[in-house]
């Protein structure tokens, strides 16, 4: 169970709804400069102030797997806010700041507070809030402006491949309709830790493309699977974001 409190804090689940809710995706078929890509990809403008998202989510390990649901608050660029149930009752939450990664769990009466550096460690990738928020409303979690890419069509998806960082690789594949992101993996060689993230369809809605599903898969001493399934989404609602560690928990470090 601490496993999955800690994977809501940083990234959440995978996400699948409806086929009639999804976008016609269209396949790449003519050669484009990774430029033109990136371009296409931000485009897809998310213009929201706040989401209010309730989920479904599965975490599975070599060992042990869970089901759980979510409520999900992000306030754009300020923090996002997590309620995870177990059949039904409260049993953690978690709230993430650009500073800070904060949550509490019910079970065995702990709380955790610090930086990223623990769901960077746990996922194999570096991790910070501006990523995390770009995990969950299916934006390509680097900024792509920030580096040079090769271009190519591959299995009818347009893929850029990150030049020159030496042992990590990174790719990023999208649709050629919208340029919606469809996978994106981050693999560290010396380490072997891949991280594959995927996003199988999208919906749009307030005039705003959001994935349907996320897939996540991390390796690295064991594979570990995240599936969430966004149920429904409200835009720009006034929201609250209550968060008290009780003063009785013990403060854990997690590894």
């Amino acid at each position: 169970m601490k496993k999955i409190i800690i994977v809501f804090i940083g990234l959440t689940l995978m996400i699948s709804c409806k086929t009639k809710q999804s976008v016609l995706e269209s396949a790449a078929n003519e050669s484009l400069a990774a430029t033109k890509i990136i371009s296409g990809h931000y485009e897809n403008e998310k213009d929201f102030s706040t989401l209010n998202i309730r989920a479904n989510a599965k975490y599975k390990d070599e060992k042990q797997s869970y089901s759980v649901t979510a409520d999900i608050r992000i306030k754009k660029d300020e923090l996002i806010w997590i309620n995870i149930k177990l059949l039904g009752f409260p049993v953690a939450k978690a709230l993430i700041t650009p500073n800070k990664v904060s949550y509490y769990e019910k079970i065995n009466n702990t709380y955790f507070e610090g930086d990223f550096s623990l769901l960077s460690n746990w996922l194999g990738t570096e991790l910070d809030f501006n990523k995390v928020q770009n995990l969950l409303i299916g934006n390509a979690i680097d900024d792509l402006t920030k580096a040079k890419y090769v271009a190519k069509i591959e299995k009818e998806l347009y893929q850029l491949t990150e030049k020159n960082k030496g042992n990590t690789s990174k790719t990023f594949d999208f649709e050629g309709g919208n340029f919606l992101l469809k996978k994106e993996t981050i693999f560290q060689e010396q380490e072997n830790r891949k991280l594959e993230i995927y996003y199988p369809s999208h919906k749009k809605q307030n005039n705003v493309f959001l994935p349907n599903e996320i897939n996540i898969k991390a390796q690295q001493k064991e594979t570990v699977f995240i599936d969430l399934e966004y149920k429904n989404i409200i835009f720009n609602e006034n929201l609250s974001y209550p968060f008290s560690i009780p003063s009785s928990y013990e403060q854990i470090n997690v590894n």
